[in-house]
């Protein structure tokens, strides 16, 4: 008997008891396995992005439909997938089962659990892939998404259900930027009238050590409470790397049905796109620029699509994305940089030269833009933000004059020492986060000239002790800040009046 006919027999033999509902219709046969994508015929029902289950139990989801055959993406690490085995369909689109008790977990992008915690059972099915919510049912972005971090909150406001790229070369702050964001969120909830944020950070091609670290870090601060970690670390599948950010967005798409708030954090989607391109060279898929197949854009586009604001009749709820992008060499013009800037609406770009200079976070405030802008920001940040923006602009002009100037006139000098000091009041430590009400006095007291006579190295100290000063001596003053509301002439009289008296016992 060749070799052929003993398949052929194999295969009889699996049908007779491996079957769909007596049927044999969504039964096939691996014709061949490559690097986790196998290539199966017969499967004439499946659908795209089905889930399909081998018979030694493995699960795979398919991802190409042929003439002739469906190709396989492999979901299971160890599976011994052999040619002439049998595969059946489920009838299932991939999804991940979702429940409030999800929040505080750390899953795969398939749901199990990798806390060593018991798996979410009798939750919601929540699919994977997904046409996003269209116009009619959104409505303009008008909620600030309080990130606690000055330069970010006052410069380039970030509002709910925005898409907001952060993006800079390799150990420049990018993580930092969002840990810092989601840490926020515990004090941002508790603003009277606040509607509480539940965080979701996707882990896509990262360190397990490194992911453990943010975990733990999460935990220290207290924000796991409202927080689920996705994980597909580098030692994982392409596939599964390929899946994590659906499944983080599946996971925010459940709480926005629920008319909640959700913020995403894609860290990163360069790891999303290497992994997209290893499946689709290995599916034979057509390369295109940089050897990435053509479908790349879309397949970011149609991830970030899905962050929303709802409107009311929708249930109110939204979903805010932070998709991280790794730059080399400073290159924002490679392709799948340009690909997420034009699919965003807007981006924190970091640079670092102002990262090795010490100015952390090492925002560059000419490349960054946030394309909603003051819309996401509260009327208070609103009413000191704009001088901040024009006199640090204005500084950045002065400054690359400056240096072929030898003698300047008072007015240029004045300037020059303002810009520096807004410069040095925007610098801030990872997990310092601030409440808005401090922001407020920090862009304040710049802005106002109070910081005009103190030394520039002293000023990070200055505003620390104030900060403390004002916790103690005007807490009511800190609530009224807190509100968002455009200060009161009678409220910035108080502020002239404790920072004037601070200053005299500032040594």
């Amino acid at each position: 008997m060749n070799n052929s006919e003993e398949i052929i027999k194999r295969l009889e033999k699996k049908l007779s008891t491996f079957s769909i509902d007596g049927s044999t219709k969504n039964v096939g046969i691996v014709e061949k396995n490559t690097d986790g994508v196998i290539v199966a015929s017969g499967l004439s029902k499946a659908m795209m992005a089905e889930l399909v289950v081998f018979e030694n139990r493995a699960q795979g989801v398919v991802l190409n439909l042929d003439e002739d055959s469906s190709s396989i993406i492999l979901l299971d690490k160890n599976a011994d997938i052999k040619e002439g085995d049998s595969v059946k369909t489920t009838g299932i689109l991939l999804s991940i089962e979702v429940s409030d008790s999800i929040v505080g977990r750390v899953v795969g992008p398939l749901g199990e659990p990798l806390d060593g915690k018991p798996t979410i059972k009798n939750g919601k099915k929540m699919p994977l892939e997904k046409i996003a919510a269209g116009v009619v049912q959104r409505e303009p972005v008008n909620t600030p998404v309080k990130t606690g971090i000055k330069a970010i909150d006052t410069m380039i406001p970030i509002g709910r259900g925005q898409r907001e790229l952060i993006i800079g070369d390799r150990g420049i702050g990018k993580t930092a930027i969002a840990v810092d964001t989601i840490i926020n969120q515990k004090q941002a909830n508790k603003v009277k009238g606040a509607k509480p944020m539940v965080c979701v950070y996707v882990a896509i091609g990262q360190k397990q050590s490194r992911v453990a670290q943010i975990v733990e870090k999460l935990k220290e601060n207290g924000a796991m409470d409202y927080t689920t970690v996705v994980v597909a670390s580098a030692s994982d599948p392409a596939a599964l790397q390929y899946l994590a950010p659906f499944a983080g967005v599946a996971i925010a798409e459940y709480f926005m049905e629920k008319g909640q708030d959700a913020l995403v954090v894609y860290d990163d989607l360069t790891k999303h796109a290497w992994a997209y391109r290893q499946i689709s060279l290995v599916l034979r898929r057509p390369a295109g620029r940089e050897a990435y197949p053509g479908d790349i854009f879309y397949l970011h586009s149609r991830l970030l699509e899905r962050a929303v604001k709802m409107n009311k009749e929708n249930g109110g709820g939204s979903i805010t994305a932070l998709p991280i992008i790794e730059t080399q060499a400073n290159d924002i013009s490679a392709y799948i940089p340009t690909n997420v800037i034009s699919i965003t609406d807007g981006q924190i770009f970091l640079q670092p030269d102002l990262f090795n200079s010490g100015f952390r976070p090492a925002i560059d405030a000419g490349n960054s833009v946030s394309r909603v802008g003051g819309a996401a920001q509260t009327s208070a940040i609103k009413s000191v933000a704009g001088k901040m923006k024009l006199e640090l602009a204005q500084y950045n002009n002065l400054a690359a004059f400056a240096q072929f100037g030898s003698e300047l006139d008072e007015a240029t000098t004045k300037q020059l020492e303002r810009g520096k000091r807004t410069i040095e009041i925007l610098k801030q430590p990872q997990y310092g986060s601030l409440p808005e009400a401090l922001e407020y006095l920090s862009v304040w007291l710049v802005t106002n000239g109070a910081l005009d006579d103190i030394a520039v190295s002293e000023i990070s100290r200055f505003e620390s002790e104030y900060h403390d000063y004002m916790k103690r001596k005007e807490p009511k003053l800190l609530d009224e800040l807190s509100t968002g509301t455009k200060p009161t002439e009678d409220i910035l009289r108080k502020i002239e009046k404790s920072a004037q008296d601070f200053k005299k016992g500032f040594k």
